[in-house]
């Protein structure tokens, strides 16, 4: 009920202020949406904002030109022209354009490939000086230098899945690690792609497209890796593997035992040599170690020897007499609690 309102004001309104479209215009329409299809090529659903669209016009949309080869309305019908107000899909573009670029038809191919080559200068230009330095960002710059990043090349069969597929990656990044998206679009993996890759070092991602035959060529020569899904769920997975083997490890101390000093020796070109017992868990001769004095830390290292009786020991245990050198230590004292640990790495995951 609100909406029939709605159209009936628009009614008046355009009524009262003569809003008329000219239909003998050349047409601009706006793109609602795109995609590859592998049987006919670029895609776009579009919206004629002005004049008469018809089959055969010359098109440019942002970088993209073609010439409209066909016209399909909303309701499924192949149409010559359409007017102001009608969606339509359009086959003919060249590429797959950017969904929210504004089409226009344009006189002739010639005029058509010289707006193409002056928007893309332009907007490199835009995307060149787009960034401006200040202190905030020279140290949001300095930052960024200590996080690992994975670079990719995002390819879809649609402009809605390219955005879909890079929000859903960009949620991986962290502090640590992160997604570094060099170029995402719709459309084949091709050799430019295999070029840019190999170019910045990345990881190329099809979502429901497939490389051309060049490109499986060069990306095989080029030795850059290829991977495709059909399915958004299993990319992510697999990039979230790559971004956790990337994380820098934690490392876990592990309390393996403690040996207490009973006597000191003092031999010559040795140096000092500990008697002492094992009182808990277990020693081994490869065994990271603390010195305590009083429950103080004053020394960590390595043994240099660990000894049972006479003989080499690989590890002693509880109750055990051993005695034992510390690499680079020569200050052990009666009394001194000799503490062995190991250090494990720890993988992470995001």
């Amino acid at each position: 009920m609100n909406l029939d309102t709605l159209l009936d004001t628009i009614l008046i309104t355009s009524e009262i202020l003569e809003l008329k479209a000219n239909f003998k215009k050349r047409a601009k329409a706006v793109v609602l949406e795109s995609k590859l299809d592998p049987k006919v090529g670029p895609i776009a659903d579009i919206l004629v904002q002005e004049g008469t669209l018809r089959i055969g016009d010359v098109i440019v949309a942002g970088e993209v030109q073609g010439k409209v080869r066909a016209l399909v309305n909303d309701k499924g019908e192949r149409v010559k022209s359409v007017e102001v107000s009608q969606p339509v899909e359009i086959i003919g573009f060249n590429q797959v354009p950017q969904a929210g670029d504004t089409m226009y038809v344009i006189q002739n191919e010639q005029h058509a490939k010289r707006i193409v080559e002056e928007v893309a200068k332009e907007r490199k230009i835009a995307e060149t000086t787009r960034k401006t330095i200040s202190l905030e960002a020279l140290s949001a710059q300095l930052e960024h230098e200590n996080v690992k990043e994975l670079n990719l090349v995002l390819r879809a069969d649609s402009r809605g899945s390219v955005e879909a597929l890079r929000d859903s990656l960009m949620k991986l990044s962290n502090g640590e690690v992160a997604v570094n998206i060099i170029q995402a679009a719709a459309g084949a993996i091709t050799e430019s792609d295999i070029k840019l890759a190999s170019a910045s070092n990345a990881i190329i991602i099809g979502f429901n497209v497939r490389p051309t035959t060049k490109a499986l060529r060069e990306a095989e020569l080029a030795n850059v890796e290829i991977r495709t899904s059909r399915i958004i769920y299993h990319i992510t997975e697999d990039i979230e593997k790559a971004l956790s083997g990337m994380l820098e490890p934690e490392y876990k101390e592990v309390y393996l035992g403690r040996i207490e000093i009973k006597k000191v020796y003092r031999i010559s070109k040795v140096g000092n040599i500990a008697g002492c017992i094992v009182v808990d868990g277990k020693v081994k001769n490869d065994s990271n170690i603390r010195i305590l004095r009083n429950n103080i830390v004053i020394f960590e290292g390595k043994l240099s020897s660990l000894k049972r009786f006479k003989d080499d020991a690989k590890e002693v245990v509880v109750g055990q007499e051993c005695g034992l050198g510390i690499e680079n230590f020569n200050d052990i004292k009666e009394g001194d609690i000799v503490e062995a640990f190991d250090v494990q790495e720890v993988k992470r995951s995001l």
